[in-house]
């Protein structure tokens, strides 16, 4: 079996998560334990017992994340057969580079709570906003965008998730003023996101200097496998270019449609696996690559049918 790895991003949160995994796996149960020694608090409890508003904080959305991924992964990885090459989203890139053996789970957890801090702060520097718009084609969104940026305010394509939707990020005025752009040429809907700042896009910019020192500061390893960088849609293969990129991805769009479609490439006819909470990149592959095979771990029930 050829398999192709898929990790989801922050958005797939929610309170319960991981905690049968911890109760059925020890390898998972282990992960949890770590990460949480590792952060120094209880993150394990904020996932399985909330409260909601604090796992929804983005410095404790993105490690749980991670860690959920992280867990699965642990339990799954000698039943994968050989991995061609591994995809995430936003965050969930750095779920990719541990399955690709760059980082170690505690080390990745402790990126993205950096990473989630620093975002945070950057929105709470200058606030932002971001929204989803629903079947209108990636070109238009980003015509729109164009036309609502200026006088010091920007809007920018932020997720390109599949053909016909796109996350728009930027300043809430533009982002509001490209919203009604892109209703007029078309749109279904265009539903606004809660977020805690604009990601991807250059209201980050004040979160990179954090970042690419926390980053060097990892000692990432070259990947096992090719990692598909949202940043570039390439397979990256070496370490600077995963710390380069991994840099670069706050500020630039998540272009997921072309990274399935690289990741595809790598192995044509492999079986897709999302290895984490929910199934959101599942529909999305559905929607990128019709025909693809794609099965979602994130259950201990979901495991337990996959081990067996």
């Amino acid at each position: 079996m050829v398999s192709l790895l898929l990790f989801p991003g922050q958005g797939a949160q929610k309170v319960g998560m991981g905690k049968d995994l911890a109760a059925a796996f020890p390898a998972a149960r282990d992960t949890f334990a770590a990460i949480d020694d590792a952060l120094g608090t209880a993150l394990s409890r904020v996932m399985w017992e909330g409260p909601e508003h604090e796992l929804q904080e983005t410095r404790n959305a993105q490690p749980a994340i991670l860690a959920h991924s992280a867990a699965v992964h642990a339990v799954v990885r000698g039943s994968l057969g050989e991995v061609a090459g591994a995809a995430g989203h936003s965050l969930g890139e750095y779920s990719a580079y541990v399955a690709a053996g760059s980082l170690d789970a505690v080390s990745a957890a402790r990126l993205v709570r950096t990473r989630g801090e620093l975002m945070h702060a950057a929105g709470t520097a200058r606030p932002g906003a971001m929204a989803a718009v629903l079947g209108l084609g990636g070109e238009v969104v980003e015509r729109c965008c164009r036309d609502a940026s200026g006088d010091g305010r920007v809007a920018v394509p932020a997720n390109l998730n599949a053909p016909d939707q796109t996350v728009i990020s930027g300043d809430p005025a533009a982002v509001a003023a490209a919203g009604e752009a892109c209703k007029a040429a078309g749109a279904k809907r265009v539903l606004p996101l809660k977020v805690s700042g604009a990601f991807h896009s250059p209201l980050m910019a004040p979160a990179g200097d954090g970042l690419r020192a926390a980053l060097a500061e990892a000692s990432l390893a070259a990947p096992t496998f090719p990692v598909v960088a949202n940043a570039t849609a390439e397979p990256v293969v070496s370490s600077a270019e995963a710390v380069r990129l991994l840099g670069d991805q706050l500020t630039a769009p998540v272009r997921w449609v072309e990274s399935v479609r690289a990741l595809a490439l790598l192995a044509p006819g492999a079986r897709f696996f999302e290895l984490g909470p929910g199934t959101v990149l599942s529909g999305l592959l559905k929607r990128i690559l019709p025909s693809a095979e794609s099965l979602a771990l994130g259950s201990a029930t979901d495991l337990e049918k996959f081990l067996a």
